[in-house]
């Protein structure tokens, strides 16, 4: 019932608390209306302030002004009905005004200026300085166009006074006014102290980052870039008092590539299509959406869904076409109102622009465009290749078999064009080709290892036995071979991973290791036939002996030579498979029969003069010493693989070569060479078109390597694109795990607004579903600290919540995590100023812990709570306070000595150093010293660990001795030994803070 003045004041300070939006601006309307049924007008200036706030920070500009009046009539009446702080919001809200006046078409040019003068008047009258109201001389010269340099020059060069600006948003137009000059170097500079935290202010840094994002992509500085996205967006996200910088980010998304990210920001910041309190910001929103969508226009997704104006369904052209004209007519109207063309070109150019990247710069977060491969597809697309593709059949044939015979990775992109014409309607075989049986055998072949590395295995073999029949109706009886032994080894690998008879294929069930064995004795069996018989190769139209590398002493000639090799590397591998199945003991006949086939395709390999197989052969024996824990033996086989494939004139063999070794030395905590190892990999791929490298797990790798060499921006970088990559693969669960490293990589490095926007995209609804449910509490666990630690207390409880519900029905030691979970969800409400549900959260941590212990967090829960009641309630909290640690201490008595995970001198240190903070605050000193000195007493038990709580516990003890006791002598007595123990503890800051105290209470002694 707002039936009284007093009533009205309670409810304007219980909704000064809530956060601006519709239902804080709509209370403060009826607030308004409440006040004015009293006779009192201080309720009235303290209700129309209020309403200010709540339109200045929701964007309804055309009402400000208004409120603003009534305010000026207030104070020209009744200025004694002002306080202190109200009287200077008077002068303060004339420049919220000037903006406002702006933000409107309606409004005439000399209306603002009318009101700028009317400012001045006022400012002189009241002997405040005249740097305001020549800043916003500037915000209109810069709204028009008209007179800028002057204007600059009349702001910038005045003394800043108690009215102007804060200086984080003053900053900001300094920036923007370098930016709008082309000087986006200089204006970054400017920014610094923003966006260092240096300074800030409720716009601030979200304004400013938002403006950044176009000139540091300008400028290449992108890693600075991605971070402004993920930590900015959050603060403006949903936020109708900032859709200019809404606006910003989805333009950001366009240039930077990230069009599936912008989709998601506009589906998320619908609501701000409606509402015309900002018409200029409602043009700058607008023109982000129009930048974005005519970007997905012009790629060819203009029939793809998007999110619009609530009430229809939208697609990208249809919005566009609805955005643009609303844009064009806001643009027109303000640009009669100024007179000038400055809105309309400044909109047209920000349209005119075009994407700043070529490829999506990685943001780290779950990319909802990405596009899986289509599940019913047996061979994917090709990804671009840099290689020229001929037009003529006959040529794309030869090249793509040449680059076979090199084992060359760029042949995937020519073999899928020779399949995509052969496959053709009405398709005429090229007798220029050789048989037809022989292109569709080595078509067959392709679509086999295709099939192999999308794991469908009896797809794959059954393409591979049709590759062997072919060839040899085509009468090549050691390509035929070669495909046999290769299906022998892939079977061997199946079998290895255990898979079920369903995968192996129109033969039935997968062979044992014996029928392997068998089955590739006998191709080798053959081989030595037809090396006796002198069988060749080579067919017509195949390269000529001299383009291929030549061998030594092998008559049927190098085709021969390389199908002759291939039938023993894959009898090498298919006892490397059978060995690593017997992994962690291999036994020593597994280990015989691999070592023997292996060291027979090195020595062949060599006599042929074949280095690259000899490099296989050796890549075979070091992933097995890997995968055994032998590292030494694993980097020896591998450098000396390295060195025996560079001599192979192969280079594009070595990217999976360094890849392991890499992952080798990364083990044996050498990050350094990995990191240049995977650097050279993943360009090797690239250059040499190697769209079967690994490129996800590489990056992945390649981010952690980097972070142990101590480049966390680099692991930020390459953990972003693994993830992304991942997103591409089809692989949602992947990409997942890879965020939630990502993230932990950010917090650990102080960025934990960025790692709690990556976590929330994790934990969106479809992302979530794909995290095994452990990965997702973690996560869940992390992004409720993180948001803890950003002081958005409301939001961590409700996630802390959401993870208790989920981890309710753990089982075993995983049970005490529920506790951790209800305690921690206990502390953030009630840090969040939810007591009620604080305290029945508390009440159920208790219950939790009762049935699974986990005694340090209950401790440090009721600890938090002391502290949260006298901060909350002062000396009237004090019976609650002492009530919470002692449920600390029955915790901690109930615990069993020889408990090795509790730290009984921390946690009892803990709760005495508490108790002495409660009992100080309540000024019962004695008790509170007498605390003091238990808790340092209690963390000197605790040895080195012990010695920085200690010195903290003692410093509180100084605190109450010299002032609360007035002993001054003997609290400087123990900071001065407190201070040396410091330095001999090797804690130089904590020495300083007890000898800057003992300092300050030595002075007070002597004054």
């Amino acid at each position: 019932m707002l039936d009284t003045p007093e009533a009205v004041f309670e409810a304007l300070r219980e909704n000064h608390d809530r956060p601006h939006g519709t239902q804080r601006t709509v209370t403060a309307e009826e607030l308004v209306d409440a006040a004015e049924a009293f006779d009192k007008p201080d309720v009235l200036v303290t209700a129309l302030h209020e309403l200010m706030s709540a339109y200045e920070f929701t964007g309804e500009h055309r009402k400000s002004p208004v409120a603003f009046a009534r305010v000026l009539k207030l104070w020209d009446a009744s200025r004694d009905a002002f306080s202190d702080w109200e009287a200077h919001q008077v002068f303060w809200r004339f420049k919220w005004v000037t903006t406002s006046l702006l933000q409107v078409p309606e409004v005439p040019l000399a209306a603002v200026q009318g009101w700028i003068g009317q400012m001045r008047t006022r400012y002189q009258e009241a002997g405040h300085g005249m740097q305001p109201v020549a800043a916003m001389r500037y915000h209109v010269a810069v709204h028009t166009g008209a007179g800028i340099p002057d204007a600059y020059d009349l702001w910038a060069t005045r003394p800043r006074t108690g009215l102007s600006d804060c200086e984080a948003c003053e900053t900001r137009h300094f920036a923007a006014h370098q930016v709008a000059a082309g000087d986006d170097a200089a204006a970054l500079d400017t920014w610094r102290p923003v966006f260092d935290g240096d300074s800030s202010c409720a716009e601030e840094p979200q304004s400013s980052q938002a403006r950044a994002l176009l000139p540091l992509l300008r400028l290449g500085r992108l890693d600075e870039a991605r971070s402004h996205h993920l930590t900015g967006y959050r603060r403006v996200r949903g936020k109708t008092g900032m859709k200019h910088e809404v606006g910003l980010h989805l333009e950001f998304c366009a240039h930077s590539r990230n069009e599936g990210r912008g989709l998601e920001i506009l589906a998320e910041n619908r609501p701000l299509f409606e509402g015309d309190g900002a018409p200029y910001d409602h043009l700058s929103f607008l023109t982000g959406v129009e930048v974005l969508l005519a970007r997905l226009v012009a790629d060819g997704h203009q029939d793809t869904a998007v999110a619009g104006p609530p009430g229809r369904t939208w697609t990208a052209a249809a919005l566009l076409a609805t955005v643009r004209a609303d844009a064009e007519r806001l643009a027109a109207a303000f640009d009669r109102r100024n007179g000038t063309t400055r809105v309309g070109d400044a909109r047209r150019e920000r349209l005119a622009a075009r994407p700043l990247l070529d490829t999506a710069l990685p943001l780290g977060l779950r990319t909802p465009a990405a596009r899986p491969a289509t599940p019913d597809a047996p061979v994917p697309a090709p990804a671009p290749t840099s290689r020229v593709i001929p037009d003529d059949f006959a040529e794309l044939v030869a090249e793509a078999r040449r680059l076979s015979a090199q084992g060359h990775p760029g042949d995937d992109a020519l073999w899928a064009r020779v399949a995509e014409r052969a496959d053709a309607e009405g398709y005429l075989h090229d007798d220029a080709v050789g048989p037809e049986d022989r292109l569709r055998a080595e078509l067959a072949e392709q679509r086999a290892y295709a099939l192999v590395v999308q794991e469908k295995a009896a797809e794959s073999r059954a393409e591979l036995d049709r590759a062997v029949e072919l060839f040899e109706r085509a009468d090549m009886p050691w390509q035929a071979l070669a495909a046999r032994a290769r299906g022998w080894g892939w079977l061997a690998r199946q079998a290895a991973a255990h898979d079920t008879a369903e995968h192996a294929g129109p033969g039935g069930a997968l062979p044992d290791d014996d029928a392997v064995r068998a089955g590739l004795d006998a191709a080798l069996a053959d081989a030595r036939r037809l090396i006796a018989d002198g069988v060749r190769a080579e067919a017509p139209g195949d390269p000529e002996p001299s383009e291929c590398l030549p061998v030594r002493d092998f008559g049927p000639g190098p085709a021969a030579a390389d199908e002759y090799l291939a039938v023993l590397y894959f009898r090498a591998f298919a006892g490397y498979e059978q060995a690593c199945a017997e992994l962690p003991e291999v036994s020593a006949e597994a280990h015989e029969r691999f070592a023997a086939a292996d060291a027979e395709l090195r020595a062949e390999g060599a006599r042929l003069g074949r280095p690259h197989q000899v490099g296989g052969a050796r890549l075979l024996l070091a992933d097995l010493a890997a995968r055994g824990g032998d590292l030494d033996t694993a980097e020896a086989e591998l450098r000396l693989a390295l060195a025996e494939i560079e001599d192979s004139a192969r280079p594009w063999r070595n990217t999976r070569t360094r890849g392991r070794l890499a992952q080798v030395l990364l083990a044996k905590e050498q990050p350094e060479e990995a990191v240049e190892l995977l650097h050279r990999a993943l360009a090797d791929a690239v250059r040499h078109d190697d769209t079967d490298f690994p490129m996800a797990p590489s990056y992945m790798m390649l981010g952690h390597a980097a972070l142990h060499s101590g480049d966390a921006t680099g692991a930020v970088r390459h953990l972003s694109e693994a993830a992304a990559r991942y997103d591409r693969d089809g692989d949602p669960e992947q990409a997942a795990e890879v965020r939630v490293q990502l993230a932990d990589v950010l917090s650990g490095t102080g960025r934990h607004a960025d790692a709690v926007a990556v976590l929330e995209s994790v934990l969106s609804d479809e992302a979530a579903s794909a995290l095994d449910e452990r990965v997702r509490a973690q996560a869940r666990l992390d992004l409720a600290r993180g948001l803890r630690g950003l002081e958005e207390y409301r939001e961590a409880a409700e996630e802390f919540l959401r993870l208790a519900d989920e981890v309710a029905g753990w089982e075993g030691p995983e049970r005490a995590v529920h506790t951790l979970v209800a305690s921690e969800a206990a502390t953030a409400l009630a840090l969040a100023g939810r007591w009620d549900a604080a305290a029945v959260a508390y009440d159920r941590a208790l219950a939790s812990h009762a049935e699974a212990p986990n005694p340090m967090v209950v401790v440090n829960m009721t600890a938090e709570f002391a502290r949260l009641v006298t901060a909350e309630r002062g000396a009237e909290g004090l019976e609650a306070a002492l009530g919470h640690l002692a449920d600390a201490d029955r915790v901690r008595a109930g615990v069993a000595p020889d408990d090795e995970d509790f730290p009984v001198w921390y946690a009892r240190g803990s709760v005495h150093y508490r108790r002495a903070r409660v009992l100080a605050e309540a000024e019962r000193f004695e008790e509170s010293l007498a605390e003091a000195e238990r808790a340092v007493a209690a963390h000197e038990e605790g040895g080195p660990d012990g010695e920085e709580p200690r010195a903290e516990a003692l410093r509180i003890a100084a605190l109450v001795e010299g002032n609360g006791l007035g002993r001054t002598a003997a609290a400087v007595a123990r900071l001065t030994a407190g201070a040396e123990r410091c330095d001999h503890a090797g804690l130089p800051d904590a020495a300083r803070i007890l000898r800057t105290l003992r300092e300050d209470l030595a002075a007070q002694r002597q004054g």
